[in-house]
């Protein structure tokens, strides 16, 4: 085992001395194994602990509070967006009732009866099919042309054949041009 020992030591080696040594070697040092070992484990973690510090340095440059403002913005903006696609979607859905109700009224022009509803108070209505329904029945009684009452326009009066107010066009100008006057039969 301590083959240098013996080349050092000589004829004076002898097995009581190796026993001594070994032990003695054996509390004081560590196989090369395991220094090997610990060695490699110590690099492992150096590496670690300056990727950590690394790490540390670049939270330490952040202002905290920068980024508790900037969350807290972002949040309010997520807010405000949630409630900006619900007042969209709720518009989508007043105008679509709002559209189905003027086509069950037999609307003509859904346009012009918009034009002539009050829709801002419709659209805060609690109630708005019942108030949709009034503001259409009402404005019906006093607007009946924007809707199709079923009922027949009134005839077309033809006109009586008579020649137009002011005397014949056609005789001043057949006269400006030199030509006869046309005679009626």
């Amino acid at each position: 085992m301590l083959e240098w020992l013996k080349e050092i030591l000589g004829d004076s080696y002898t097995e009581e001395i190796d026993k001594k040594v070994s032990a003695e070697i054996g509390k004081a040092f560590v196989a090369k194994v395991d220094f090997d070992a610990k060695n490699t484990e110590n690099k492992t973690l150096k590496g670690q602990l300056t990727e950590a510090n690394k790490k540390i340095q670049t939270f330490e440059s952040m202002d905290i509070e920068a980024v508790r403002r900037e969350a807290a913005d972002w949040k309010q903006k997520a807010e405000q967006a949630a409630k900006d696609a619900a007042a969209q979607v709720e518009a989508v859905r007043f105008d679509a009732q709002l559209d189905s109700a003027i086509g069950k009224a037999k609307g003509r022009n859904a346009k012009a009866i918009k034009a002539l509803l009050d829709v801002d108070a419709l659209r805060a209505s609690k109630d708005p099919d019942k108030d949709i329904s009034a503001a259409l029945e009402q404005l019906a009684k006093d607007s009946d042309y924007l809707f199709d009452t079923g009922n027949p326009p009134p005839p077309y009066a033809g006109g009586t054949g008579g020649s137009p107010a002011g005397g014949d066009s056609d005789a001043a100008l057949r006269a400006a041009f030199g030509l006869p006057p046309v005679e009626n039969k």
